[in-house]
């Protein structure tokens, strides 16, 4: 399992610990990625997903998951996170036209 978050693609960055000496060693940032289960409206189903913090912010802050995945662009999600998009948008859709 990668260290990527599944909404934003946030993963692990690299960099240098500088000690006070400026010694420069390197080191790893890490995302802090949560185990979490998010609800679908749309498609009343729940997802289990591996997301950041705030990632889980931005969710909550827009309105759920499905409001997250319609506003969020396709190239930054996962490959589970496009296929719930796509459903999504095709229940919404469905449900529009009738």
């Amino acid at each position: 399992m990668s260290r990527a978050c599944e909404l934003t693609g946030k993963a692990v960055m690299s960099g240098n610990n500088v000690s006070h000496a400026n010694n420069k060693t390197r080191r790893r940032f890490l995302p802090n990625l949560c185990d979490v289960t998010l609800m679908s409206e749309a498609l009343g189903q729940n997802f289990r997903l591996r997301v950041s913090a705030a990632a889980l912010r931005t969710v909550e802050h827009r309105g759920g998951l499905d409001a997250f995945l319609l506003k969020a662009k396709s190239n930054e999600l996962s490959q589970r996170a496009r296929l719930i998009k796509k459903q999504v948008a095709k229940k919404l859709s469905e449900q529009e036209a009738a």
